[in-house]
């Protein structure tokens, strides 16, 4: 569906782009204090060969990237996977 806007919306100047997030905490995103946060532990991060569990503001940050047409503007069809490497890593795990 990405792709298939993306080449039907070009002439109108618009880009599709979608955005895949990994394993993201979101436990204390809007809270005060620790309350009902998640204790994450080196196994979590261990997963991940950035060496830690996404944050909220990673996928913010890849959402203002992709807005902002003087950087991005010639990217449009594209699945931008954020996960810190996660699903890589998976390809290259022996069973």
């Amino acid at each position: 569906m990405t792709h298939a806007l993306a080449v039907s919306l070009a002439p109108d100047k618009i880009r599709v782009n979608v955005l895949s997030p990994g394993w993201i905490d979101t436990s204390s995103y809007g809270r005060k204090g620790k309350a009902g946060q998640i204790k994450l532990t080196s196994v979590d991060k261990l997963q991940h060969p950035a060496g830690r569990v996404g944050k909220p503001e990673d996928i913010a940050a890849a959402c203002l990237f992709l807005a902002d047409s003087d950087k991005a503007g010639f990217i449009t069809g594209q699945n931008l996977v954020i996960d810190g490497g996660m699903t890589k890593k998976m390809i290259y795990l022996e069973e």
